[in-house]
Parts: C-alpha cells; structure tokens; sequence
C-alpha cells in the first residue's frame, strides 16, 4: 500500500509540471511565487544563468499579517518597482504549483498593475 502524500508534495509534483513547460531567460525571466501560512515571498530568476535577479517578500516588508491578501498586494508592488528597477518588464508567471487564486492572484494582478508584463 502505497503511503498517503502529503499537500505539500502534491504541490511540488503540479510545480515540476509545471517548470517543464514554463522557463526564464535574461530577456524574460520567471517570477516565482511561494506562500507559507505566515508569508509570500517572489523572486523573478533567469534559468538560464541560474540566478536570482530580484526578490521581495512580505517578512522583508515587515508587514503585521504576511499571509493576507493585503501584504500579497504589498509584495506584488514591491516586486514590480525592484523589476523595473533593474530593467525588467516583461516575464514569465510561475505559481509554484498553487491555485490561481487569492494571495497569489492578487499578487500577480498588484504586479500587473505595477507595471510589470505577463
């Protein structure tokens, strides 16, 4: 019998799947999402040079509630000043093998309107 998997290697399984068809390069990098029960946190990552070119992260913000949709909000604009900061408008989403929806849907869509293009 085979044992029980947890939520959590399910959501890696649907990421794994997911990072086989969705890859970042230097002209469009990968923004990648992870939501604990406390925070969120993004980087955007270039795959090709394996780097980290700009993160934020709701524990980073110092925000009372990292796990709100609010502070998702937060992280979502911080990400986009930092991106364009450095040059970088348009990429490539990757939701980390979470639903489209709550404190991920309202940082993609804080990063959006932001200015960020995906």
């Amino acid at each position: 019998m085979a044992k029980k998997q947890s939520r959590n290697d399910n959501r890696q399984k649907r990421h794994a799947r997911v990072r086989s068809k969705v890859s970042g390069t230097a002209q469009c990098p990968r923004l990648n999402v992870f939501r604990s029960n406390k925070h969120i946190s993004v980087q955007i990552i270039d795959d090709v040079a394996s780097t980290t070119l700009v993160s934020a992260s709701s524990l980073q913000l110092k925000l009372a509630s990292g796990s709100s949709i609010e502070a998702a909000k937060q992280v979502g604009n911080e990400i986009a000043k930092k991106a364009i900061e450095a040059d970088i408008k348009k990429v490539v989403f990757d939701r980390g093998g979470y639903l489209y929806h709550g404190r991920v849907k309202a940082l993609a869509d804080a990063a959006r309107e932001a200015g960020l293009e995906f």
